[in-house]
C-alpha cells in the first residue's frame, strides 16, 4: 500500500468513525429526549452528584466537549452556577472514556451485522424509541467499520523504519508526545477520535506503539478537548467563560501531575491488565487518568473556581435562573398562587421584551457573537421559567380546588405563559435572520432600516401594553393592544408592498428582500401573540362573547 492510499484510508476511516460516533450520540439523545438538560439543571446540587450526572450524560452524548458546551450555555443563561458545573465537567471526562473501552473490545467482526440490524430497525420499526435504538446500533457498526479501515490503513507502518524512529522519538521525549496528542485533538476537534486513531494503530500491530508512548499522547488529548468549550465561550458572560477555563485548568493540572508521575502510573496500568493487549491498556489508562484526576481535584473544586475567577475577572448581572415569585407554600391558597404565577409571567414577558430589543439591534446595526450569545442565554432562561410556571399552575389544580372564576383565570395564564414563550421564539427567529444577513454580507437600504425601526417601535409598544394589561389586569391597556394591533398589521402590509416595489426598481437586492419580509412576518406575529395576552386579561375579567365582541368594564386599579 502506497503513502497516498494509506493517508486516504486513514482519513476515510476517521470520517466513518466520527460519523458513527455522531449517529450513536444522536440516537441516544433522541431516546432520552430533553431529559438530559433537565438532569443537568436539577441534579447538580453537590459536586459528587455533578460527577455522576456528567459521567452519565457524556456517556450518552458520546462527547465531553458537547457536555461542556452545554454547561457554558446553561451558565451563560443563569441556569447553573460555576460551582455546580465543576463536578459535571469532571464527570464528563470520565464519561468520554466509555467509547475507548468499547473500542478496546475489538468488536470489528460485528460491524457489518450491526450496520444491517441497525438499518433494518430504522427502516421497519414504527415506534420512535426502536428507530432511535436502531440508529445507535447502526452508529456503533459504522464506528467499528471506521476503526477497521484505519487499522488496515496503518498496518504497513509496522515495517516502516521512519515510523519506528518517530515512535522512539516520542518515547524518549514525553513532552513531544503530549504535544502530539494535543495537536491531533485540535485538528479533529474530538478526543474520542484521537483515541480512536491511537487504538487503530494499536489494533493494527501491538508492536507499533507502547503504553509509555501512549500515556503522554492521552494526556495531550485531554488538554486539546478543552478548545471546543473555550471557543463556545467567546461572547458569553464572565461566569460562562470561567466554566470553560475550569475545564482547561482541570485537564492541564491533571496532565502535569500525571506527566510527573507517569512512571508509577504506567506500572499501575500494566499491573491492572498485565495480560491485556496494548489497546486494552490504552483504554484503561484513559479511564484511570480521568477517574484519579477527579478523585484528586474534587475536594479542590473551590480552588479551581477561585483560580478561574482570578483569570477571568469581572462581575455579571445575570437574571435569576429560578422563579422569583412562585412560592409553593401558597399552592393551598389558589387566589394568591395565581397572583404569584401572574407576576412570574410578567417577569418572563419583560425578559422577552429585552430579547426583542437585542434582535432589533442585530438587524439594524449589525449582528455580533456577543449579542447573539446574550439572546441565547435569555432564551434558555425563558424556556426554563415557562416550564416552571406551567408546573406550578398544574400543581395549583392538583393540590386544591378552584372555583369557576379561578379556573378561568388559570386557563388564561396557561395560555399567556405559552404566548410569552412564543414571543421569545420570535425574537430568536429575528436573531437568526440577523445572523443570516451578517453571514451572507447582505445590507439593508437606509429606507428599509427606517421602516424596520417603525415596525419594531409598534411591536415594542404592543408588547409593553400587553405586559401592562397582564400585570395590572387593565382593560384600558388591553384595548390599546387591539388598537396598536390594527396599526401594526396595516404597517407591515404597507411596508411589505413598499419593499416589493424597491425590489422591482432594483434599489434592493433579493436576499435582503427575503430577510426583510421574514422580519415583517415575525414582528406581525409578535402583535398576534400580544393580542392573546390581552385576551387572557379580558377572559379573566369578563368572558369573551364571540370572536369579535368583548364586554367593557371599568378599570379596578
Amino acid at each position: 500500500m502506497g503513502t497516498t492510499e494509506m493517508v486516504f484510508g486513514m482519513i476515510g476511516g476517521l470520517g466513518l468513525f466520527l460519523y458513527g460516533m455522531t449517529l450513536t450520540g444522536d440516537g441516544l439523545r433522541r431516546a432520552a429526549g430533553e431529559k438530559m438538560k433537565h438532569v443537568l439543571e436539577v441534579l447538580t446540587s453537590s459536586p459528587l452528584k455533578g460527577v455522576i450526572v456528567g459521567t452519565v450524560v457524556t456517556a450518552v452524548m458520546q462527547s465531553s466537549s458537547a457536555t461542556t458546551v452545554m454547561l457554558v450555555s446553561f451558565v451563560n443563561a443563569g441556569l447553573m452556577t460555576l460551582r455546580q458545573t465543576i463536578g459535571v465537567i469532571m464527570g464528563a471526562n470520565i464519561g468520554t472514556t466509555v467509547t475507548a473501552q468499547l473500542i478496546a473490545f475489538n468488536l470489528a467482526d460485528y460491524a457489518y451485522p450491526a450496520i444491517g440490524i441497525g438499518f433494518g430497525m430504522i427502516l421497519l420499526a414504527r415506534r420512535k424509541v426502536w428507530r432511535s435504538a436502531g440508529q445507535v446500533i447502526l452508529g456503533f457498526g459504522i464506528l467499528f467499520l471506521g476503526l477497521t479501515t484505519m487499522s488496515a490503513a496503518v498496518a504497513p507502518l509496522r515495517s516502516s523504519a521512519v515510523f519506528a524512529r518517530a515512535m522512539r522519538a516520542l518515547g524518549a521525549n514525553p513532552v513531544l508526545a503530549l504535544l502530539t496528542g494535543l495537536a491531533m485533538t485540535l485538528v479533529v476537534q474530538s478526543s474520542a477520535a484521537t483515541i480512536g486513531m491511537l487504538l487503530a494503530v494499536a489494533l493494527a500491530s501491538p508492536d507499533l506503539i507502547t503504553i509509555e508512548v501512549a500515556i503522554p499522547i492521552l494526556l495531550g488529548d485531554n488538554i486539546g478537548t478543552c478548545v471546543t468549550a473555550l471557543l463556545s465561550s467567546i461572547g458569553t458572560n464572565h461566569t460562562a467563560r470561567r466554566t470553560a477555563v475550569v475545564h482547561l485548568l482541570f485537564n492541564v493540572f491533571g496532565s502535569v501531575i500525571f506527566m510527573v508521575l507517569r512512571t508509577p502510573f504506567t506500572w499501575v496500568v500494566t499491573a491492572i491488565s498485565p495480560a491485556g493487549d496494548i489497546a486494552r491498556q490504552i483504554a484503561n489508562a484513559h479511564t484511570m487518568f480521568n477517574v484519579l484526576n477527579t478523585v484528586v481535584w474534587l475536594p479542590g473544586a473551590g480552588f479551581l473556581e477561585n483560580v478561574a475567577t482570578r483569570l477571568v475577572p469581572g462581575e455579571d448581572i445575570i437574571e435569576e435562573a429560578g422563579p422569583k415569585y412562585l412560592d409553593r407554600r401558597m399552592l393551598g391558597t389558589p387566589g394568591i398562587a395565581l397572583d404569584l404565577a401572574n407576576q412570574e409571567t410578567v417577569r418572563m414577558a419583560s425578559i422577552v421584551q429585552s430579547m426583542l430589543a437585542r434582535s432589533r439591534k442585530a438587524l439594524t446595526e449589525g449582528y455580533t457573537s456577543q449579542i447573539g450569545a446574550e439572546l441565547a442565554s435569555k432564551e434558555e432562561l425563558v424556556d426554563s421559567l415557562n416550564r416552571q410556571v406551567v408546573l406550578y399552575l398544574s400543581d395549583v389544580v392538583a393540590k386544591t380546588s378552584v372555583n369557576e372564576s379561578q379556573s378561568m383565570r388559570l386557563a388564561g395564564l396557561m395560555h399567556a405563559v405559552g404566548d410569552v414563550e412564543r414571543i421569545g421564539d420570535v425574537a430568536e427567529q429575528l436573531m437568526d435572520s440577523a445572523r443570516e444577513k451578517y453571514d451572507n454580507r447582505v445590507g439593508f437600504s437606509d429606507t428599509a432600516i427606517q421602516e424596520l425601526h417603525e415596525v419594531f417601535d409598534l411591536a415594542d409598544s404592543i408588547l409593553e401594553r400587553g405586559i401592562e394589561a397582564l400585570r395590572d389586569g387593565s382593560a384600558r391597556a388591553a384595548d390599546e393592544v387591539y388598537v396598536i394591533h390594527r396599526r401594526l398589521d396595516e404597517a407591515t402590509d404597507m411596508l411589505r408592498a413598499n419593499h416589493i416595489l424597491r425590489l422591482n426598481e432594483g434599489t434592493c437586492v433579493s436576499p435582503a428582500g427575503v430577510i426583510f419580509v421574514e422580519s415583517m412576518n415575525s414582528l406581525e406575529r409578535v402583535g398576534d401573540l400580544a393580542v392573546n395576552l390581552a385576551d387572557a386579561v379580558m377572559g379573566k375579567k369578563s368572558p369573551r362573547v364571540d370572536g369579535k365582541t368583548r364586554d367593557r368594564w371599568e378599570d379596578n386599579v
